[in-house]
């Protein structure tokens, strides 16, 4: 199926969605559906408690492996959440895959405030020097080489201007976010301080759709913490405290804009789940 199917398809879902009605989606025979980590029924979890979407919305897609992707929010009773959605559709224009992270602040313990959500022209314009698929997932998995157990070593290629958003709120290049420090630092170096030492893995990552025309390669995964990492220095002298002092792991939805062989953009949602979860679309 070509980009203006799949969107096709997105739209479709997208508006049942809104109006909270899984039945009228076109479900495939063997349909799987997961919200945060957890394989449900359509229908059910936000299916129930949706009374809006955001305006927020970007979409992509894969029409190599009839992938589509989305970045927009949900509104729910007492707030308004980031969303990541991802689709996987046939070539009947039915679901046979879908996989949402709803980042709801009132659920979070460690959770990032004020988040706001905005178009990014870089998001949704095609690379100019597009890359291989290859070269788009190898860059993607650096990253997550350079975070796990973070010790100033850069295993992709940054660009001089890359950004990054978690969660709504943009942590490089921000000097007014004092929430979490070195957020007025670039991508490239907040990680050549080795900011992010207590990361102690990256697993379960997968690369379940890549966008060649745009350059937007999406990921899943874990984040662990053991949590027994209390003092270390960063690569320039700096003693600081992790913040994180518990077993602990997050699940994310990472998107990586890649242009020219440097990755330019990075929005990222992810949630507090148990320790060493699991996910229920390893080895599908």
């Amino acid at each position: 199926m070509d980009r203006a199917g799949l969107y096709a398809v997105l739209d479709g879902f997208l508006e049942a969605l809104r109006r909270g009605d899984a039945r009228a989606v076109r479900w495939a025979a063997k349909a799987r559906f997961s919200e945060n980590n957890v394989m449900l029924e359509p229908g059910d979890g936000v299916w129930a408690t949706i009374s809006g979407l955001g305006d927020y919305q970007l979409k992509f897609a894969d029409p190599v492996t009839g992938g589509i992707g989305y970045f927009g929010t949900v509104i729910e009773p007492h707030e308004e959440s980031a969303f990541t959605l991802r689709l996987q559709a046939n070539e009947a224009g039915e679901i046979e895959e879908c996989e949402m992270v709803i980042v709801r602040h009132l659920d979070e313990g460690m959770k990032l405030e004020g988040p706001r959500f905005w178009t990014k022209p870089i998001l949704e314009a095609n690379a100019v020097e597009p890359s291989s698929r290859t070269t788009l997932e190898h860059l993607a998995n650096g990253y997550f080489n350079t975070l796990q157990l973070n010790d100033g070593t850069i295993n992709t290629v940054f660009a001089p201007d890359c950004n990054r958003v978690e969660n709504g709120v943009q942590s490089t290049n921000n000097p007014d976010f004092p929430m979490i420090p070195h957020t007025k630092l670039g991508c490239e170096e907040q990680f050549r301080l080795g900011i992010y030492r207590y990361d102690n893995r990256l697993r379960g990552r997968r690369y379940p759709m890549i966008d060649e025309e745009r350059g937007i390669v999406l990921s899943h995964g874990f984040i662990d913490h053991c949590g027994a990492l209390s003092d270390y220095t960063l690569t320039d002298g700096t003693p600081v405290k992790s913040p994180v002092r518990r077993p602990h792991s997050f699940y994310l939805a990472e998107i990586f804009k890649i242009d020219g062989g440097m990755i330019r953009q990075i929005e990222a949602n992810f949630i507090t789940v148990p320790y060493h979860m699991k996910s229920p679309w390893d080895g599908k």
